[in-house]
């Protein structure tokens, strides 16, 4: 038994461990599929780019998680390989990429960070600094949109905005029937 080798860690921290390294592990694997899949499709580096983005905004912002593991690898199967190569090939006027960039730092602004109920954000403090630097993130990736010419940059800077915006909004966790703010629902134990 790990607790007998590790006597300061009952079973709850073991359990949490676990979870942990599951979690890395199904995360590795997948973006390594995926990536093989796009370097067979030629949109690697399309890829890359959109997922580097897409993490600038979800390590602060966080957001709705699928709830089984066949789910998350078919949603951000057709996430991270469809939607470079849409990317890639959309024109999409300036005022609707303004109209998408200041509804998505809206949400930001009013809703990030979310939580999950597996890890909850108890700490106000904690949440604060998440949503500012969820906004700075945000603030820098409209710089880049308006300081480059490159379509498929402002493509991706835009659709990561989105997307995150709607992986965070309350609307979306009462669609898939999951719990939101679910700090407010976590007691302290004394």
């Amino acid at each position: 038994m790990v607790t007998d080798i590790y006597p300061e860690y009952n079973q709850s921290k073991i359990d949490e461990i676990r979870y942990g390294l599951e979690a890395i592990y199904l995360s590795i694997t997948k973006v390594v599929v995926i990536l093989f899949i796009t370097l067979l499709l030629g949109i690697f580096k399309e890829a890359v780019i959109l997922l580097l983005f897409f993490n600038g905004l979800r390590s602060f912002a966080f957001g709705i998680h699928a709830s089984k593991s066949w789910m998350c690898w078919i949603s951000s199967s057709l996430l991270f390989i469809g939607l470079p190569y849409i990317c890639m090939h959309l024109q999409v006027p300036l005022w609707v990429h303004c109209g998408i960039i200041a509804i998505s730092l809206l949400c930001f602004l009013i809703y990030a960070p979310a939580d999950t109920k597996k890890r909850p954000l108890v700490r106000k403090n904690r949440r604060m600094r998440f949503k500012i630097l969820t906004m700075l993130v945000s603030i820098i990736y409209i710089i880049l949109f308006f300081c480059t010419n490159s379509i498929f940059l402002r493509n991706v800077i835009s659709s990561c905005m989105l997307l995150e915006a709607v992986l965070i909004h309350p609307f979306t966790y009462k669609m898939f029937h999951l719990p939101y703010k679910n700090y407010e629902r976590y007691v302290f134990s004394k």
